[in-house]
């Protein structure tokens, strides 16, 4: 039987705000379907392309940049490289002109109102999150493909596997936690070096590594720009960005001028309990107010969830002078496994599990990953683990008016602050003693997500999300 074998890269991508299920996976879902067009050698006939959105894409779509998403995707743009400041220009040209260039090559008639419906009502039952393309061609004929985001920026079709099949030989084949902690006290490795050793099957050590650097890069320039831009965010709540403010009152007034120095001036500050708080929750701040504008994120291992493990990572490189890329790639890399970990057995995406999904795996990711940076053993990786997600099981998904704001973004906060905790406790503790297991708490967060009513599921139907009106001022 094959088994889903995932990568660091998978965990980790690198794409545009607000949402991974709702803004990168409908994105790639159209780039998909663009390439379908091609490979079957009807591009050049295609006069008409509708979109259809079901269920939670089409609930919270717009709050969370769906309809934005396919309309790039269609346009052959690319969320990894396309100029974020070009988002809402570009789409607000394709509305005003009615106009769409297809593949960047064919420009064909498209209507927003009409050609891009949101089915409130309609919900497939192979995921909550599904889109349907479909393309007119001038033979009277139409090509009709569905996608599925399932979280994280993953896409399947309803015929595809679910997983990622078998497709090379990997030195550790790891299913659950129980069988990682069984290659490393067969081998002595840390997670970190297992995960290295398995990413050798698809590249080179120093390839993996290049990679896990450039997501460090694009982790460093979205917290320093969201540490440093002011403004509200878009979307109708007027939230008002707060991460900027937070670093210019932490530093008092001390100078820099770049992301390095930035650091050192952050050292200056002390290691006071408060301000690290400060510091921790500035960093997390700063990540989602990026997210939630439609700016460049890393998946962490989804973009509601991008905060957590930037915050955790930038803690560890701060305050326990780890400014090193032996120690990025260490902690990227042990943080990829434990999320893994939770995408084959349970989900990473809210709309099928809540926000516990998110935020609850990316903080045991983070927890796990500083506990091992922190010379934590394997067992206190996983202990770690396991509490920062004990700790966030049912955590619902309601976000108001489907914005990735609120409680999304403070939420992030509350995740990153949870793992450093449920490190310190895995570190002062014996795993040996530990009653519940990382694989037992996967279980109960599955079972859980089951469990949870479809209105806490990223619909924007029940909670928080009824209890404050869209048109208010000021949350």
């Amino acid at each position: 039987m094959a088994q889903e074998q995932i990568s660091v890269f998978d965990m980790f991508k690198i794409g545009i705000g607000p949402s991974s299920s709702h803004t990168l996976g409908p994105w790639r879902a159209a780039q998909r379907f663009v390439q379908k067009l091609v490979d079957t050698a009807v591009f050049e006939s295609v006069q008409q392309v509708n979109i259809l959105l079901y269920g939670s894409l089409a609930k919270t779509g717009v709050g969370h940049g769906t309809d934005i998403a396919v309309l790039l995707g269609l346009s052959g743009d690319d969320p990894v490289t396309f100029d974020v400041s070009q988002v809402m220009p570009k789409v607000d040209r394709i509305k005003r002109e009615g106009k769409l260039v297809l593949g960047g090559s064919r420009q064909i008639d498209f209507s927003y109102e009409e050609q891009l419906l949101f089915l409130f009502d309609q919900s497939l039952p192979f995921h909550p999150n599904a889109v349907t393309f479909q393309a007119f061609l001038n033979d009277g004929k139409a090509v009709s493909e569905t996608y599925y985001s399932i979280g994280g920026g993953f896409v399947v079709q309803e015929n595809d596997s679910e997983t990622v099949l078998s497709e090379v030989d990997l030195a550790f084949p790891i299913e659950s936690a129980q069988q990682l902690m069984s290659a490393c006290m067969r081998t002595g490795l840390k997670i970190s070096e297992i995960v290295l050793e398995n990413e050798c099957a698809w590249r080179s050590e120093e390839e993996t590594k290049a990679g896990i650097l450039r997501i460090f890069q694009t982790i460093k320039e979205c917290i320093y720009k969201g540490c440093h831009t002011d403004g509200v965010l878009p979307g109708g709540l007027h939230v008002e960005r707060r991460a900027a403010k937070m670093n210019k009152r932490m530093l008092k007034g001390r100078e820099y001028n770049n992301y390095e120095t930035w650091i050192e001036a952050i050292r200056q500050g002390g290691r006071d309990f408060g301000y690290i708080l400060d510091c921790v929750s500035c960093f997390a701040l700063a990540v989602n107010e990026e997210n939630a504008s439609f700016g460049r994120v890393v998946t962490a291992p989804t973009n509601g969830a991008a905060g957590v493990i930037p915050a955790v990572l930038q803690y560890y490189i701060t305050f326990h002078d780890a400014f090193a890329d032996d120690k990025v790639i260490q902690f990227v890399a042990a943080a990829s496994e434990i999320g893994s970990i939770f995408k084959k057995n349970a989900t990473i995406s809210a709309a099928m599990g809540g926000c516990q999904a998110e935020i609850g795996v990316s903080s045991a990711m983070a927890a796990g990953a500083l506990t091992e940076c922190l010379g934590g053993s394997q067992r206190q990786v996983l202990m770690a683990a396991e509490i920062a997600m004990e700790h966030h099981l049912g955590l619902t998904c309601d976000p108001i008016g489907g914005l990735v704001q609120i409680p999304c973004i403070e939420r992030n906060t509350m995740g990153a602050i949870k793992a450093i905790t449920a490190a310190q406790l895995a570190l002062q503790s014996n795993p040996d003693k530990a009653k519940v297991s990382l694989d037992a708490v996967v279980s109960a967060m599955w079972e859980t997500a089951q469990d949870m009513n479809v209105k806490y599921k990223e619909t924007a139907d029940g909670g928080l999300a009824v209890k404050v009106p869209l048109s208010l001022p000021e949350c």
